[in-house]
């Protein structure tokens, strides 16, 4: 490799001279005097050179030797270069540089007025070239009118791009969670039937944590259906975590947990009862601090079905005039949370997404368990039509059905007994159809959606598919 080409390199005393590439390797290599090479020395001051010792006024690296600051003598390490520009010599052409050279801006196209304004639409997608870009961009500096058109044009794009939502997907936590346990199981985990109120009461919480005074007091408008007709309450984010609060009470109580409201609604069994009573006994208006109870009880109820294992699902909630197995009960808190979040995100002007169709499956399995019983509380009424002399159908019987089919999220497919709740649904006995979508199910059944406007296909007996919706938007409450 000798002689490949010339460089600059220094003597031992610092000057400058011209020397081929062998002669400085060989330098490197042998050492200063040719013995030894650079593995056998330490480098030091970017240079090889003997390793660090006592002070040797003979020694040319040590003290009082060639690093030593002294006027006569060059310094061993060369001093810093000057840039090229500053000296006599000439910079590189472009010719020299080649790769390397700057690109020069390509000049605008010269387009028409009628290309131009052609290209107007292209240009506020984007979908332009470089040089198509520039002559646009130029022009519009120009034409008033093309101005207007390409403003009007980008405010176009703007709206046809969908906002993506910062919200995270409702089923990402049960995805992590689940992949978590895969590697580890929970010591203790919660029972399924409890994991969707696990799920909604967090997902609520993430909502509330960003919201500020003026959040916590938005209004929000509750509403149920009643006999034959809808019905709503007037109260404030704060009085919807109240009402939460106070309602989850009956599950704590039953567990054997501190009723958090104390003796303000010990004498209300009912939740409708609850939620007033502690409205009526508050001073001022629910605020943000009924945020940490609400909360802290969620976390109590799960810890503890969680601790008493599968077999405190059976365990008897009392919701004043009916009861609910612990099981379910928990499901119903779960649906009562999912459907306030959504009155609360709409108070707030806030998009808030479905529960997972896991979930959602589960709770629409309850309320399809529960419309038999429904049903025959709206016929003791005078609110549903006779069972046509079937009400003596013994349980476990079949007797007269209505298929329940729900699609989309949480989908399957329910046989609906119709004249005794304790009778079971029959395909033979199927007397009419209805397909709804699921969480317009869900939405009929928490009363936010009238029966005669529910979205509902229908084929069979008329008289019984009303009485069925009736019954879905009966489930609802305060």
């Amino acid at each position: 490799m000798s002689g490949a080409g010339h460089f600059e390199a220094y003597d031992e005393h610092g000057d400058e001279h011209d020397g081929d590439e062998g002669e400085y390797s060989a330098a490197i290599e042998g050492g200063e005097d040719g013995k030894g090479g650079a593995d056998e020395q330490q480098v030091r001051y970017g240079r090889p050179g003997r390793p660090e010792g006592p002070s040797d006024p003979d020694d040319p690296d040590g003290p009082g030797g060639g690093n030593s600051p002294d006027p006569d003598r060059h310094p061993r390490i060369p001093m810093p270069r000057a840039p090229v520009e500053d000296g006599d010599r000439p910079l590189p052409t472009l010719e020299e540089l080649g790769d390397l050279a700057p690109r020069p801006t390509p000049a605008p196209l010269a387009l028409e007025h009628h290309v131009l304004k052609s290209l107007l639409g292209a240009w506020a997608l984007a979908a332009c070239s470089v040089e198509e870009t520039l002559a646009v961009e130029e022009h519009l500096g120009d034409c008033g009118s093309c101005a207007d058109e390409a403003l009007r044009l980008r405010e176009a794009v703007g709206l046809l791009q969908r906002p993506e939502s910062l919200d995270l997907d409702p089923g990402l936590r049960t995805r992590v969670l689940e992949g978590c346990l895969d590697r580890r199981p929970p010591r203790i985990p919660v029972p399924q039937w409890a994991a969707p109120y696990d799920a909604e009461t967090a997902r609520l919480d993430a909502l509330l944590q960003d919201f500020g005074d003026a959040e916590w007091h938005a209004p929000v408008r509750l509403r149920w259906f009643e006999g034959e007709e809808e019905t709503n309450r007037r109260t404030t984010v704060a009085g919807v975590i109240a009402h939460l609060l106070t309602v989850d009470g009956l599950v704590a109580v039953a567990l054997g947990l501190d009723d958090p409201l104390g003796d303000v609604v010990a004498r209300a069994p009912t939740p409708s009862a609850r939620t007033e009573a502690y409205w009526r006994a508050s001073h001022f208006p629910p605020t943000r601090s009924v945020r940490a109870p609400w909360r802290e009880q969620s976390h109590d109820l799960v810890r503890t079905v969680s601790f008493t294992g599968g077999g405190a699902g059976k365990l008897a909630v009392p919701y004043g005039g009916c009861e609910l197995p612990l099981h379910d009960a928990m499901l119903d808190r779960a649906f009562e949370c999912w459907v306030h979040a959504e009155d609360i995100a709409e108070a707030v002007d806030y998009p808030y997404k479905p529960p997972s169709p896991r979930h959602v499956n589960s709770m629409i399995d309850l309320a399809a368990r529960m419309l038999p019983g429904a049903l025959a509380v709206r016929r003791q009424n005078g609110l549903a039509s006779p069972a046509l002399g079937r009400h003596l159908v013994p349980a476990g019987a079949p007797g007269r059905s209505l298929r329940l089919e729900i699609e989309g999220h949480g989908g399957g497919e329910w046989l609906i007994p119709l004249d005794s709740p304790g009778a079971v649904g029959s395909a033979e006995h199927e007397v009419a159809h209805v397909a709804l979508d699921g969480v317009e199910f869900c939405r009929l059944a928490a009363g936010h959606v009238s029966p005669t406007e529910a979205a509902a296909g229908q084929l069979g007996d008329r008289e019984a598919i009303r009485d069925v919706l009736f019954a879905a938007a009966s489930l609802s409450r305060m």
